[in-house]
Protein backbone atom coordinates (compact mmCIF):
# COMPACT_ATOMS: atom_id res chain seq x y z
CA UNK A 1 0.00 0.00 0.00
CA UNK A 2 1.51 3.32 -0.86
CA UNK A 3 1.10 6.25 1.29
CA UNK A 4 0.42 10.34 -0.15
CA UNK A 5 1.96 13.19 1.15
CA UNK A 6 -0.14 16.31 0.65
CA UNK A 7 3.16 17.56 -1.81
CA UNK A 8 1.87 14.80 -4.23
CA UNK A 9 -1.55 15.36 -4.56
CA UNK A 10 -1.47 19.41 -3.98
CA UNK A 11 0.04 21.31 -7.36
CA UNK A 12 2.45 23.29 -6.73
CA UNK A 13 -0.04 27.09 -7.33
CA UNK A 14 -1.91 25.92 -4.16
CA UNK A 15 1.28 24.94 -1.83
CA UNK A 16 2.57 28.19 -2.50
CA UNK A 17 -0.97 29.94 -2.00
CA UNK A 18 -1.21 28.08 1.14
CA UNK A 19 2.47 29.36 2.26
CA UNK A 20 1.33 32.97 1.70
CA UNK A 21 -1.29 32.79 3.96
CA UNK A 22 0.77 31.10 6.48
CA UNK A 23 3.11 33.75 5.75
CA UNK A 24 0.29 36.33 6.45
CA UNK A 25 -1.19 35.29 9.38
CA UNK A 26 2.82 34.50 11.02
CA UNK A 27 3.24 38.32 10.50
CA UNK A 28 -0.25 39.83 11.80
CA UNK A 29 0.85 37.69 14.76
CA UNK A 30 4.07 38.97 15.45
CA UNK A 31 2.64 42.72 14.83
CA UNK A 32 0.80 43.13 17.98
CA UNK A 33 3.71 42.04 19.64
CA UNK A 34 6.38 43.76 18.28
CA UNK A 35 4.13 47.15 18.67
CA UNK A 36 3.25 46.32 22.56
CA UNK A 37 7.44 45.95 22.98
CA UNK A 38 7.06 49.55 21.27
CA UNK A 39 4.78 51.29 23.41
CA UNK A 40 6.56 49.84 26.41
CA UNK A 41 9.94 51.31 25.59
CA UNK A 42 11.21 54.35 27.41
CA UNK A 43 11.62 57.60 26.00
CA UNK A 44 15.71 57.07 26.17
CA UNK A 45 15.04 54.11 24.22
CA UNK A 46 12.90 55.60 21.68
CA UNK A 47 15.50 58.67 21.35
CA UNK A 48 17.89 56.18 20.85
CA UNK A 49 16.46 54.68 17.65
CA UNK A 50 15.13 57.71 16.45
CA UNK A 51 11.62 57.41 16.67
CA UNK A 52 8.80 59.75 18.63
CA UNK A 53 6.96 59.11 21.89
CA UNK A 54 3.76 60.28 19.50
CA UNK A 55 5.34 58.20 16.57
CA UNK A 56 5.63 54.96 18.68
CA UNK A 57 2.02 55.02 20.14
CA UNK A 58 0.90 56.05 16.81
CA UNK A 59 2.63 52.71 15.40
CA UNK A 60 1.14 51.02 18.43
CA UNK A 61 -2.21 51.94 18.18
CA UNK A 62 -2.45 50.33 14.50
CA UNK A 63 -4.43 47.26 14.08
CA UNK A 64 -3.00 44.32 13.42
CA UNK A 65 -3.59 43.90 9.73
CA UNK A 66 -1.88 47.29 8.66
CA UNK A 67 1.61 47.46 7.98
Amino acid sequence: MSTMTLDTITPRSDRLRWRQVRQTIVEWRRRPRSRAELSRLGDRSLHDLGISRVTANLEASKPFWMS
